[in-house]
């Protein structure tokens, strides 16, 4: 599909919280192609609460920032195809040489070490309220010694079961991801957590698997890819105010 939205997502890293806010959305058109950036509520908010410093490509807040080109924020995020271990670098991505770089920028989160950004994909739901969406496991590190050994042993197609997790010492709200033989190995992305959790009061006919394992050397952070497919009934994805662009129309 050429029309994608991509969310920028932004991590407060001082010891004030450590939270993350979704602050801008990227429209794109590759048909066209067409690039167009906004700022959201969530930038607002992060502003007046940990103090957000802009964007550096995007220095207006109720900016409203079009391109015939990816903007250079977001392309500096994608493995350039020059490189060596671009095959292998997709691979883990469960992508190919043909994937465009929106379709890198979703899948990979578009994560550098030098800053404190991550690109979130938007969550498509179906006419019928049925969605499908992957994520790379979060926080397995933190598991025991005993799921980490069972995440090695993990294997494409394998189930998997989510579990609401009300009390975590972090985020409050959480969703752990288990294996079928309930080890908690991580936890799903936090940006995913209330979709997911509505898509699980929702109906409890969802499915989750391995799509890959990566052992090393792949990124921790791309260790293990998970595919959730459910159904969010009435439900809008992504909705709340943190995601509103500030500048609305075309």
């Amino acid at each position: 599909m050429s029309a994608q939205t991509l969310f920028l997502a932004w991590q407060d890293k001082s010891k004030l919280s450590r939270r993350w806010y979704p602050v801008g959305r990227l429209d794109t058109d590759t048909s066209k192609p067409l690039y167009r950036y906004r700022y959201t509520r969530g930038a607002l908010r992060a502003q007046k609460e940990v103090g957000f410093p802009l964007v550096l490509d995007f220095p207006e807040l109720e900016g409203d920032y079009k391109s015939r080109a990816l903007f250079p924020m977001f392309a500096n995020r994608i493995i350039a195809r020059g490189r060596p271990d671009r095959l292998a670098y997709l691979e883990h991505l469960d992508l190919t040489d043909s994937a465009d770089p929106i379709e890198i920028l979703a899948a990979n989160g578009g994560r550098r070490a030098t800053d404190s950004y991550e690109v979130i994909p938007k969550l498509r739901k179906c006419a019928d309220g049925s969605f499908c969406c992957r994520f790379f496991l979060h926080g397995w590190r933190y598991a025991s010694k005993a799921a980490q050994k069972r995440l090695r042993s993990l294997q494409p197609g394998e189930e998997l079961y989510l579990s609401i997790e009300l009390t975590n010492p972090t985020s409050g709200l959480a969703l752990q991801v288990q294996s079928r033989d309930y080890h908690m190995i991580g936890w799903a992305p936090r940006y995913l957590v209330l979709d997911l959790t509505t898509a699980l009061k929702t109906s409890s006919r969802y499915k989750a698997r391995v799509v890959r394992v990566n052992p090393q050397p792949a990124p921790m952070k791309q260790r293990v890819l998970v595919e959730v497919r459910g159904n969010l009934g009435a439900h809008k994805p992504m909705s709340s105010k943190d995601f509103v662009p500030l500048v609305q129309g075309r």
